[in-house]
């Protein structure tokens, strides 16, 4: 459950993730031992699982970003455990869910130019195990990205 003031401090912190629980507490107006208490109370329930880096994958030479939709052949056993462990080994998957439906799987890869991507499609994406269709999305622009919630 949370209390009016764990919403204030999230919000908050949402809206400036950079600032610290003693400039938290200061622009809350809240003694600085409440916001600590509080911080490791949401950490504790599980609300608050850390602070990220965001990193500009495009400013470390990173200029492609694709979306790949696989479905999985199901009939061997183990298939979704066996291709989640072997996506996971590739340092370019950024990110892999899960689905309920015709896709199964999707995963972000990112990769520093074209002959990157399509070394790395096909040496690396098409030899995962239990493929049975992929579908490619070139990332073309992000029209919206936010993590925040509305508390």
């Amino acid at each position: 459950m949370l209390y009016d003031t764990d919403r204030r401090i999230l919000r908050r912190w949402q809206g400036d993730p950079d600032l610290a629980p003693s400039d938290l507490a200061a622009a809350l107006d809240l003694p600085a031992a409440t916001v600590t208490r509080r911080i490791e109370r949401l950490r504790e329930a599980g609300i608050l699982r850390g602070v990220h880096a965001v990193i500009d994958w495009a400013a470390l030479g990173y200029a492609v970003q694709v979306s790949l939709r696989i479905q999985l052949d199901k009939s061997a056993p183990r298939a979704f455990d066996a291709f989640a462990a072997a996506a996971r080994e590739i340092p370019e998957v950024t990110e892999i869910q899960t689905f309920l439906g015709r896709v199964d799987l999707r995963l972000d890869v990112i990769a520093r130019d074209m002959a990157h991507w399509q070394a790395l499609y096909r040496d690396r994406i098409l030899t995962l195990p239990h493929i049975a269709e992929i579908e490619a999305l070139m990332h073309v622009a992000t029209v919206k990205t936010d993590a925040t919630l509305p508390i």
